[in-house]
């Protein structure tokens, strides 16, 4: 992500795109669909639910909660059998009144693989309750655990931490937050238990009204919830065959988690079609410019080359500029719209290259940022200590150029897909790019890429690799997975999640000033981040985790992935990481810090560790430049408590890039450190 000053002029931004009228308070009351503009045909088949069927009983404060929850699902033909059915009525409302548009969402057949679990327990205290916080996962898998998420497939328990949003100022409307310490399995249904919960002083919070006269109460013959009460007649027991009682339950609800056509459907029918047409060839390609160096203006890199790669246009505008969405076809995917996007590339050519040809790698950029971050000391650093050739493309939805239309979306999250759909066209946008890099009659058949002698300056028998931060390291996940071509990749201070990561965040700040604006109340806030996240995953690595490594998705190869964490990082949250690692299957390099610098109980828990010789696989390393752990709840490190940023400290340390180097070029992870490793700060 980009230093938080980049961004503080988007709170002045907000003021033409956010309505000036009270704030909202709840979503409990239904209120008219959204108008239908900028909704296609097949969105608008699917906003309908049934009478009675927008809110679930037991929800209490809101009319969605618990979420995510198969009461607002509805039977269909898909790989889970369901079909997401929310009701524009239940859904969180901006500061205008006007509720989220759901029509996409309702395309959908399941949750998020990375859900947050959301519901309302006022009076709650979680240390009373004796649950699992972020220091100490391992304690929500005990026997007695007082909130217990179990796999209705396998029959395994699930390990997560619970936490309490921090950020909200009711009481009575703040959310409890379970968060998956490994994202679920994808077309699987996970039943929730809360039991035993208790108060601050010691004593227990009584259920809801609601779900104990459902879960306890005889039918009657006219029962008008005898829907919600045999659908929780099902998650009861599959509860008790894991062993979890009805007694002292206060809520218990169950969802499914989307299949793998569903998150990657729409990527992946892109992808194929689109090579399909080049037949072995390089995409269509022009160089715009074209910069040499002197040893004196640039000591590792001899040449940089700009230009575009054509790419095939998914969305509903010519070019497809921000605010475009895909252009649905009738089976609800994306279809090309017959015009093309000029996808803008920026490859730096290391001095090295003029000698031995360097290696391909793209490069993936920060939060809303551009190609120009590939010219960053760190990058030309290891381009030229290491012989990489990296070229970068963009995150088109969320680059430079969409910061108008992300600052607009705030003020109404019906607009979200406009931000996802673009970030998925800009995955095609690298895949053509890679592919550009690599065949030759590609970037290698141009004079840019040519010495004097005319032979090509990349090595074109070396497999592509990837190399991103941030932004680029979240994004990276995703694009890595859907790659037919990269084979390793390292995702630096990365994460997953968006809808964990920005409350942890600094560089949300700007957004959720935004956001306070368009969706001030607390609890609409978190369900609208498990919202938005559901279409987040068709963009990030969270919705294609369990594809990233050694199971791979269709046309893909598998993958070798190293993690690069900044221990205490500001902006990418290390406990996003820490997921990442377990859903992957990556081992950590341990010591992962010297004694008494990581505050959990097991730091790292459920991750097993690297070998002492090195190792072929998948891989989390922690940099540790001396700076403050950060906090353990939904809240950033802001504050001169938590002391300066290492963000960035882990790339501009030489080890750490001579590490990534020997990754990239072999899939290897070489031990720099034999001990925990360090960087030094970046001044």
């Amino acid at each position: 992500m980009r230093p938080l000053t980049v961004l503080t002029s988007l709170t002045l931004a907000a003021t033409s795109f956010l309505a000036p009228t009270p704030p909202a308070t709840g979503t409990g009351t239904p209120a008219p669909p959204p108008p239908a503009a900028n909704r296609t045909p097949q969105e608008a088949a699917t906003l309908r639910a049934p009478a009675g069927s927008a809110c679930d009983p037991v929800g209490g404060a809101d009319c969605l909660l618990p979420f995510p929850n198969d009461w607002f699902t509805r039977p269909a033909a898909t790989p889970t059998g369901l079909r997401v059915n929310l009701a524009a009525g239940a859904m969180p409302r901006n500061a205008a009144g006007t509720p989220i548009d759901p029509a996409r969402w309702n395309l959908l057949d399941g949750f998020s693989p990375g859900s947050m679990l959301l519901a309302n327990v006022p009076g709650l205290d979680l240390a009373a309750t004796g649950a699992a916080p972020v220091t100490d996962i391992g304690r929500s898998l005990r026997r007695d655990a007082p909130i217990v998420i179990v796999d209705t497939r396998t029959g395994e328990r699930w390990p997560y931490w619970a936490e309490l949003d921090a950020n909200a100022t009711d009481p009575a409307r703040t959310a409890l937050i379970i968060r998956p310490a490994r994202n679920f399995r994808e077309g699987h249904r996970y039943a929730v238990a809360l039991r035993g919960l208790k108060d601050a002083a010691g004593e227990p919070v009584p259920p809801p009204a609601a779900f104990t006269e459902l879960a306890t109460g005889k039918p009657r013959p006219d029962d008008p919830l005898a829907a919600r009460r045999q659908a929780l007649k099902r998650t009861l027991g599959d509860l008790a065959r894991a062993g979890v009682g009805a007694g002292g339950l206060h809520l218990a609800w169950d969802f499914t988690v989307a299949s793998e056509r569903s998150l990657s459907g729409a990527v992946l029918r892109m992808r194929d079609e689109s090579l399909k047409r080049l037949r072995g060839r390089s995409p269509d390609f022009t160089v715009t410019a074209v910069t040499d160096f002197t040893a004196e203006q640039d000591p590792h890199i001899a040449r940089e080359v700009t230009g575009d790669v054509l790419v095939p246009n998914y969305l509903n505008r010519p070019g497809g500029p921000p605010g475009s969405r895909f252009d649905l076809g009738p089976d609800g995917l994306p279809r090309p719209s017959g015009d093309q996007v000029r996808a803008r590339f920026r490859c730096e050519i290391p001095r090295s290259a003029f000698e031995r040809p360097a290696r391909p790698a793209l490069y993936g950029h920060g939060l809303l940022g551009s190609t120009g971050e590939v010219r960053a000391a760190n990058v030309r650093a290891m381009a030229g200590e290491h012989g990489f050739l990296f070229c970068a493309a963009e995150w088109i939805g969320m680059a430079a150029e969409d910061v108008p239309n992300v600052v607009s979306v705030f003020g109404d999250f019906g607009r979200f897909p406009t931000v996802t759909d673009r970030l998925q066209q800009s995955l095609l946008g690298f895949v053509f790019l890679g592919r550009a890099m690599i065949t030759r009659d590609g970037l290698a058949s141009h004079e840019a890429f040519r010495d004097g002698r005319g032979r090509p300056l990349v090595d074109l028998r070396a497999p592509l690799a990837y190399d991103g931060n941030s932004q680029g390291g979240i994004a990276g996940g995703a694009l890595v997975a859907i790659s037919p071509d990269v084979r390793n990749a390292v995702l630096g201070v990365p994460g997953m999640n968006y809808s964990t990561l920005l409350n942890r965040s600094t560089a949300f700040e700007p957004f959720q000033r935004l956001m306070d604006q368009g969706y001030p109340d607390k609890l609409d806030q978190q369900l609208c981040f498990a919202l938005i996240q559901m279409l987040w995953d068709h963009a990030e690595a969270n919705g294609y985790a369990q594809h990233l490594t050694d199971d791979p998705l269709p046309g893909s190869p598998r993958h070798r992935v190293l993690l690069h964490v900044a221990f205490g990082d500001h902006q990418v949250s290390p406990v996003t990481a820490a997921v990442q690692a377990r859903t992957i299957g990556a081992r950590v390099h341990r010591p992962v810090t010297a004694p008494g610098r990581d505050p959990d109980a097991v730091p790292y828990w459920g991750i097993e560790s690297l070998p002492d010789r090195p190792y072929r696989g998948s891989a989390l390393v922690v940099w540790d430049s001396g700076a403050v752990a950060p906090p353990v709840t939904n809240t950033p490190p802001l504050g001169p408590a938590y002391g300066r940023d290492p963000h960035q400290d882990p790339r501009h340390d030489p080890d750490a890039r001579r590490q990534k180097a020997r990754f990239l070029e072999r899939g290897e992870v070489l031990d720099v450190c034999h001990g925990p490793c360090t960087a030094e700060p970046v001044p």
